[in-house]
């Protein structure tokens, strides 16, 4: 194996840390895609950062140099490429893989905290003065929390651009910029003209016209990419009024800082097309971050499947199907309370039960938008029920409402950026809520990749139809060689225990 290849896991493990030079150099030559996100390669000569796999002649080993983000290359004076567009490539995987500081604060930037509450708010969600966290940041990415939201803020803001017909001014505020100005100069200065001609070379490529109110994206990700059987997966568990699935596309509601929206996801090899509609445009970046986390759009499946398919037992299932994803969530409490309500029932009884929920509480669609007619209960409007109105067993109607009034309390933090192993203790204290529940919310909310599932029934089956014992005791002992990716062998293992019959003798 070359070193290149070894480049996510080993050389840049954390990026700021150290950047070898010739390992980034060596991907950069062969232009391989999996290391997009991980760095960019500015070339002084030209002033231009590109992403690695930018198609364009490699520049000479002594005129580039390597920064871990956009914005460090932005703050270092150099324009992205407007060949291979850097700055829309799938994000670092290595911020969703860990939970330190530097972490949750990449997660909480991406989903927009630094346009809506300042930096001072996201210090504050963080627990750590603006001046410790400015140093955290520069030290591991290289650029400060508001130098990393202009890079996004630009992103965002050639996105509405080329693909709405809102305003230039429209789009400015949308994107989170504070003046029609600082709009105008940053784009100027990343992209190297003006946003009228951005809008004009976009029509120039020709394409459908955009629709007014709605929004069509490509979101990018890694290859190997099985986003057809995420879907599904999503699809079967799709609760009534909040979700819906044809088997091509999978559509939901979002309830976003500034109202509410609808998506339409629908995959493909290298991306997935998702179609937004959103009453206020200021929402973009929020959505954008959320579909990504319930698509686990960032993984870096690469390594994942290196691991999980030298594996014996596991092995020929990672070759039948590569790039399976993990899903996570849109909305924390939400995710929660469906956990809860799945509880030692069957999956179609679940969204049963949790569209009787949906129906009773949850908050109409200011317009049905085609079978999507509700937002999930908010945990304030649930904190408030009677446990004996809901469509449950006495016992877990009290969990269901407790863990809603532990949430709008604050004494549960299910936010992007929680700390992984507080939020567990914290749930754990919940009366109803066992280690099942929690592991499986560490795995769907707090998106950590080595959450394993011992005493789960699709844990059993799966490792029992691959000829395994599946006992708790024993599975947790088998999953000790899966780390640090024991959430996505669960995924392989569910998979198994969903195949039906005439599947199985295919088995390895």
């Amino acid at each position: 194996m070359s070193d290149a290849r070894q480049f996510p896991s080993v050389a840049c493990g954390r990026l700021a840390s150290m950047l070898d030079h010739d390992t980034c150099y060596r991907a950069v030559s062969s232009r391989d895609a999996r290391f997009d996100g991980w760095f960019v390669t500015a070339v002084r000569t030209t002033g231009i950062y590109c992403r690695p796999s930018c198609p364009a002649t490699t520049p000479k080993r002594r005129n580039v140099t390597f920064f871990p983000t956009s914005a460090a290359a932005q703050l270092a004076g150099f324009r992205a490429c407007r060949r291979c567009r850097p700055d829309a490539s799938p994000g670092s995987p290595e911020w969703n893989v860990r939970s330190d500081t530097v972490a949750r604060a990449m997660r909480l930037i991406g989903d927009g905290t630094v346009d809506r509450e300042g930096v001072t708010g996201l210090a504050a969600r963080l627990g750590y003065s603006e001046r410790q966290l400015h140093r955290l940041l520069v030290a591991e990415v290289g650029a400060g929390a508001q130098a990393l939201a202009r890079a996004q803020r630009a992103h965002t803001a050639r996105t509405l651009i080329e693909t709405t017909d809102l305003r230039l001014s429209e789009v400015a505020f949308a994107a989170g910029f504070a003046s029609i100005r600082q709009f105008n100069d940053t784009v100027r200065a990343v992209f190297a003209t003006t946003p009228r001609d951005l809008r004009e070379k976009a029509a120039a490529r020709g394409g459908s016209a955009p629709v007014p109110g709605t929004m069509v994206l490509r979101l990018a990700t890694r290859r190997p990419f099985d986003g057809r059987w995420l879907l599904d997966l999503l699809g079967s568990k799709a609760v009534p009024g909040v979700e819906s699935y044809d088997g091509t596309t999978f559509r939901r509601t979002l309830l976003l800082p500034h109202g509410e929206a609808t998506v339409d996801l629908h995959p493909a090899d290298d991306h997935v097309l998702a179609t937004l509609r959103l009453e206020d445009p200021r929402d973009v970046v929020p959505a954008v971050a959320r579909v990504r986390r319930l698509l686990d759009l960032d993984a870096d499946s690469a390594a994942v499947d290196e691991l999980l398919g030298a594996d014996p037992l596991l092995g020929l299932l990672v070759a039948a199907r590569p790039g399976i994803r993990v899903p996570g969530a849109v909305d924390g409490p939400e995710m929660a309370v469906r956990a809860v309500i799945g509880q030692q029932v069957s999956v179609a009884g679940a969204r049963t039960v949790a569209g009787r929920l949906v129906t009773s509480y949850g908050k109409p669609l200011t317009r049905a938008d085609d079978g999507l007619t509700h937002h999930f209960p908010t945990v304030d409007v649930l904190a408030e029920v009677d446990p004996a109105s809901l469509p449950m067993p006495r016992t877990r109607g009290r969990t269901v409402v407790g863990l809603a009034a532990a949430v709008a309390a604050g004494e549960v933090d299910l936010d992007t950026a929680a700390d992984r192993a507080r939020t567990e203790t914290a749930l754990l204290a919940l009366p109803g809520i066992g280690p099942w529940t929690a592991d499986y919310l560490r795995m769907r909310v707090l998106g950590d990749p080595d959450s394993f599932l011992a005493s789960d029934l699709g844990v059993r089956r799966g490792l029992e139809r691959l000829g395994a014992a599946g006992d708790p005791r024993s599975a947790a002992a088998a999953a000790q060689a899966w780390r640090p990716w024991r959430s996505y062998a669960l995924m392989h293992l569910w998979d198994v225990a969903m195949r039906p019959r005439t599947e199985r003798k295919a088995l390895p």
